[in-house]
């Protein structure tokens, strides 16, 4: 989405084609649930009334002219001069939405064509040597007919290839005649490597436009049995990264540039492609029948996947995969028991078993063992508590993945029996101590989480057993380390390709030369790139942190050292982007130290690259010095992000110069006081949040221009200081629990606000009192009065009285919130339609329903899904 200046609201709407479903952000603001269109629509409309905005539909392919004038009938409130973007490939989309002639992207010109394709076949080094690929490739560029991802795409196969007769071969190849894909995307395919075919290909399991995460999708392939070991000469991830990476390299997969972090996705061009080539083995199912000879299967879930939305799988015997695709970024998902204890168990052939996220899943049937082809289980985000024995009987599995199972507290005794076993995820489970014979495991690569035992236990010398580690690592527990010695035994240095790494010790303080020992011999390799040391008790930190010639450290965090005096030369760290110190009590200055440790040279330039600062529950840190190297550089010169937090002692002196600045958070710091004619930071900021703060730093803001302005528990402030008059920019205020603010300045808000958020404030406490009805009295009045529209999807309520239910024939989930004196539904008015039905606070229901097997419950077990407080039963 594109927003030009000028227009006065900012709107991202997501098409949800298949039923022309339209989620609105507004702010941040996100509306998830499709069934309440109605009132979705009613709100977009008062919102926009009298308002310009541009509004761009991206790649608009549903053809049906009502639902076109459903969707844009509320934005027929806008202002005049609002604007309709709409994109389409599709001539019948364009005749069906079109107010202003119709404008036709023009095919590229040969010469463009080539342009593009020579870039990707002959990267930096240029065609000027290869004059006669140069005429090859031109003609092979005019096949391309305009089209740039095809010019793309032929260039990635053509990638570092001067065979002339491979060139020529492509040109001449009889397909590009093949009409149902585009020809060159269909040649590049058929060029492609047998091994690299299968890889591809499998991709149409997921979503169109499904963000793809590269590490996941290599041991998916893994479990598939795609990755070809030549004489075990490389490791099956290695491989795979090999694959991923050709695929890249020519245009198949490409990297998403949205997103911080590092995903990527398929053209949907390409997309169509590999689903023409898998779609009869491959599907993204949602409910419905499937041809018997599909394999492998995304299964894409919603909240709650009753029983009746399997009914399409349960005659699938020769499943390969099954994944648990979502709807819904966050939510809680659940999942019909036949599903884990009836179907599965008739799935012989499974090779990959995802239950990702499926929060009622607290066991697995011992009957797993019979899926003894297993290679793949994740049970991620479930409340698993134990894994039947029987799973150390999967002796091919490769990767078992089990991270944020809260409830997980231990592992099978016999896990050692799955020697195969390379993957092992553990992140963020209760597990008390490892099990014995998990040493056996000496092929683990990845291995999330290692939990120190004591003498008599899983001791951390251990880790010297698993020398192939690579990626992330967690050692817990490490107050059981009773020699230090121990942990040099550990060999962390020589774990080279250990890239993240979290050191933690209990809560309670042990002797504290022990621990700086400990710390010490857990020295990583160089190549570390994220490190966290947690409520580590030694009174120093050993040298090897903050030095230099780790150039890899990206990512770093120290919290609950509390018996540390001064922090290590962390300026010295030349990649550094991301620092977060916490509860570190006995710290009272922040200084020279903490830059480097020999003042520096001449050009010496602490903190170079460092993007977010973050300090917090600091409760005796009192001054923050400024570097005062002679001659050198100021120290933060890219710092985007600065964040204080409960540092009720600070004074003045932040640093001096900080040109990059664009959000600023500052909490509980109360003594905090600072000379604005001191300061050099950017002044246009993003984000500004401040909590808990003095007159003297709300006076600081006087000096900045910012988007966003949040401030909260000022018990001083009376009135709303010019600043906000001032801020030509401001588009979000946020005002909380404020109660001395009586008034707004009588000049108003600035013309660029548009949002305002206010908890707690005395001057707006009229506004909640704008009828003598409650909310829930309205309600009410609505159901006994019919006048509930009878498509209503979602209802929520905290009051029920009377019936009034039965009319709502399209309902589908009815949540029932904290009715203390309601003793039964109107059981005999339900709808027929309900699908879930929620029942939390309510102890005179839940006493009601609690027995399954009584005549209350037989009235509502019809419902396919019922959750009563934290159980639900489906």
């Amino acid at each position: 989405m594109i927003f030009e200046a000028g227009f006065g609201l900012a709107l991202k709407v997501e098409l949800m084609t298949a039923n022309c479903e339209v989620n609105v952000v507004d702010e941040g603001r996100r509306h998830q649930n499709g069934g309440q269109l109605d009132a979705l629509r009613v709100e977009l409309k008062n919102n926009l009334k009298d308002k310009k905005f541009l509004l761009v539909l991206d790649d608009l392919w549903n053809e049906k002219y009502n639902d076109w004038h459903h969707l844009i009938a509320p934005f027929s409130s806008g202002k005049k001069g609002s604007k309709i973007i709409v994109t389409t490939r599709q001539q019948k989309v364009a005749q069906m939405t079109h107010t202003y002639p119709i404008y036709e992207l023009k095919h590229l010109t040969d010469e463009n064509c080539w342009c593009i394709l020579a870039e990707h076949a002959f990267g930096n080094e240029g065609y000027n040597e290869y004059p006669i690929l140069e005429e090859t490739g031109k003609k092979i560029a005019k096949k391309c007919n305009g089209l740039p991802l095809a010019a793309k795409t032929l260039g990635g196969l053509l990638r570092s290839n001067v065979d002339e007769k491979e060139w020529d071969r492509i040109l001449n190849s009889n397909l590009w005649a093949h009409e149902e894909v585009l020809p060159a995307l269909h040649i590049s395919y058929l060029h492609l490597p047998a091994h690299l075919k299968r890889c591809f290909a499998y991709c149409s399991i997921f979503p169109k436009q499904h963000l793809l995460d590269r590490k996941e999708l290599i041991l998916l392939w893994m479990a598939e049995g795609f990755l070809q070991q030549i004489h075990g000469e490389k490791a099956m991830e290695s491989v795979g990264d090999e694959y991923f990476n050709e695929l890249l390299s020519r245009s198949l997969i490409e990297k998403d540039n949205t997103k911080a972090e590092e995903k990527f996705r398929m053209h949907d061009l390409i997309y169509d492609l590999a689903k023409l080539i898998y779609g009869k083995t491959c599907c993204c199912f949602e409910s419905g029948e499937i041809s018997g000879t599909v394999r492998h299967l995304a299964f894409h879930s919603n909240l709650y996947d009753v029983s009746k939305w399997f009914e399409g799988l349960y005659e699938q015997k020769f499943l390969r995969t099954f994944l648990a695709a979502r709807n819904y970024l966050y939510g809680e998902y659940c999942v019909t028991k036949k599903v884990s204890h009836d179907w599965l168990q008739k799935l012989r052939y499974l090779r990959t078993l995802s239950l990702l996220k499926y929060e009622n899943i607290t066991e697995l049937p011992e009957s797993v063992s019979i899926l003894v082809l297993l290679r793949y289980l994740d049970l991620s985000y479930t409340s698993i508590k134990r894994l039947p024995d029987a799973t150390c009987r999967l002796y091919n599995l490769l990767t078992l993945k089990l991270s944020h199972c809260e409830f997980l507290t231990q592992l099978p005794e016999q896990i050692g029996n799955l020697v195969n076993l390379p993957h092992l995820d553990i992140r963020d489970t209760n597990l008390l101590a490892m099990p014995a014979q998990i040493s056996k495991l000496q092929d683990l690569r990845v291995l999330t989480s290692f939990i120190v035992g004591r003498e008599d236990g899983v001791t951390i010398g251990e880790l010297r057993k698993f020398p192939y580690l690579q990626g992330m690592l967690s050692i817990l527990k490490l107050q059981n380390v009773v020699d230090p010695k121990d942990a040099f035994l550990a060999a962390l240095k020589k774990k080279e390709h250990i890239e993240e790494l979290t050191l933690e010790w209990g809560s309670e303080p042990q002797d504290s030369s022990i621990e700086k020992f400990v710390l010490k011999n857990l020295q990583p390799s160089t190549n570390l790139k994220k490190l966290n040391i947690r409520s580590y008790s030694g009174t120093s930190f050993p040298k090897w942190l903050g030095d230099s010639s780790y150039s890899n450290v990206i990512v770093l965090c120290i919290s609950d050292c509390n018996y540390c005096f001064s922090l290590p030369p962390f300026g010295q760290l030349p990649s550094l982007k991301e620092l977060v110190i916490k509860s570190m009590k006995m710290v009272k200055t922040v200084g020279e130290e903490f830059y480097c440790n020999d003042g520096g040279s001449l050009s010496f330039q602490p903190f170079q690259l460092l993007e977010s600062i973050e300090f917090e529950e600091m409760s005796e840190w009192e001054e923050w010095l400024q570097f005062e190297g002679e001659g050198s550089k100021f120290p933060f010169p890219c710092l985007k992000r600065l964040s204080l937090s409960k540092c009720p002692k600070l004074r003045g002196n932040l640093p001096k110069h900080l040109p990059s600045l664009t959000e600023i958070s500052i909490k509980e710091c109360n003594q905090l006081a600072i000379e604005s004619c001191h300061l050099h930071w950017n002044t246009s900021i993003e984000s500004v949040k401040v909590s808990e703060v003095g007159e003297g730093l709300l006076s600081l803001l006087d000096n900045f221009s910012y988007r966003e302005l949040s401030i909260e528990k000022c018990d001083s402030l009376s009135c709303l200081p010019r600043m906000i008059l001032a801020a030509n920019c401001l588009q979000k205020l946020t005002l909380g629990n404020i109660p001395t603010l009586i008034s707004f300045p009588a000049e108003g808000f600035p013309t660029s606000l548009k949002t305002v958020s206010y908890s707690n404030a005395s001057l707006l406490c009229l506004i909640f009192f704008i009828s003598g009805f409650g909310e829930e009295d309205v309600v009410n009045t609505l159901l006994k009065e019919q006048l509930l529209p009878s498509s209503l999807q979602h209802l929520h309520l905290r009051l029920l009285e009377g019936k009034g239910l039965q009319h709502l024939t399209s309902l589908t989930r009815l949540d029932i919130i904290r009715c203390e004196s309601l003793e039964s539904l109107p059981e005999d008015q339900l709808p027929t339609s309900l699908e879930l039905l929620k029942i939390s606070c309510c102890p005179l229901l839940e006493a009601r329903y609690q027995s399954r097997k009584g005549k209350h419950w037989s009235k509502i077990a019809h419902i396919p899904a019922i959750k009563t407080n934290d159980e639900v039963i489906i």
